[in-house]
């Protein structure tokens, strides 16, 4: 069972952690009672929009390619995801990337070349870039509401002709309602003051976009969405998942290291073969 442990934050000391499907934010708190220091789980934002509902559109894909095969095309889009994101943080930091740099694959755990498809998605992020000559602000970036009880981590944030945004970045080909809500969730803590932003303080009118790169429905190959905030909507999105999801904080168990010893075949055969124990027969009165 593959768990991935990260720390997000090394100032605020939040550390991010992935089980299976599900995927939480910690760090230390006080103990408003004993005034003494505990761990504060709280679920991702990509975690809870995903409770959303999704609309017809994605139904219908659904059963037009079959759970199998709609899993596996979330799974390879995910990875592909993951590392284009890598890639883009990369050049942030002022890091060549090359056709040939590797970036880790979630699935795998390994660095891989990237594909074709990825180096088109990280192309057309850097034509946006110049094309459009955003002021960088930050990146990658974790948010943390203890209020609502939520974490995430905002890809980008950027001013543009005087506009600061909050900037998501997506390889899809849809903007899927739920990624709408996930932006909205970043803004909240940040436009209200809950949680600050080394060095930002320009937060009185931020706006929300997502951009899609890898786009291929235009010769650019991106595309710029602005978004409406849909911060009722994402909190709506937080009650169905308490609704649906056992406790509040990740689920503990206990497995032992071998689940099934191994046997032989001569031992299976020899174990099939032993007769029953006879069963005493009862005595009946006549």
């Amino acid at each position: 069972m593959k768990k991935i442990i990260r720390e997000t934050d090394e100032k605020l000391g939040i550390v991010q952690v992935t089980i299976a499907d599900e995927r939480w934010y910690i760090k230390q708190v006080e103990d408003p009672q004993s005034k003494l220091p505990k761990l504060l789980y709280v679920p991702s934002v990509t975690w809870i929009a995903g409770h959303y509902p999704k609309g017809v559109g994605f139904y219908k894909w659904l059963a037009d390619k079959g759970w199998d095969e709609s899993q596996a095309i979330k799974a390879a889009a995910g990875d592909k995801g993951s590392k284009v994101h890598e890639a883009i943080s990369a050049i942030l930091r002022g890091e060549e990337v090359r056709i040939d740099s590797k970036f880790i694959n979630p699935s795998t755990e390994q660095p891989e070349e990237l594909t074709l498809e990825e180096c088109d998605a990280i192309k057309s992020f850097v034509d946006w870039r110049n094309e459009v000559k955003p002021e960088t602000i930050a990146w990658d970036v974790t948010v943390f509401s203890e209020k609502y009880g939520y974490a995430g981590t905002i890809d980008y944030i950027c001013r543009i002709d005087g506009k600061v945004y909050i900037v998501d970045f997506k390889t899809s080909a849809e903007v899927w309602a739920e990624y709408e809500l996930q932006v909205s969730a970043y803004k909240n803590p940040v436009e209200s003051g809950e949680f600050h932003i080394e060095g930002f303080t320009d937060v009185a009118d931020i706006q929300l976009a997502i951009l899609q790169i890898g786009y291929r429905r235009n010769q650019k190959g991106y595309k710029w969405n602005e978004i409406e905030d849909k911060f009722p909507l994402f909190i709506a999105a937080r009650q169905i998942w308490a609704n649906e999801c056992e406790g509040q904080e990740p689920k503990r168990k206990d497995y032992p290291i071998v689940l099934s010893p191994a046997v032989t075949v001569e031992e299976a055969l020899e174990a099939e073969a032993e007769p029953e124990t006879a069963k005493p027969k009862k005595s009946v009165k006549k």
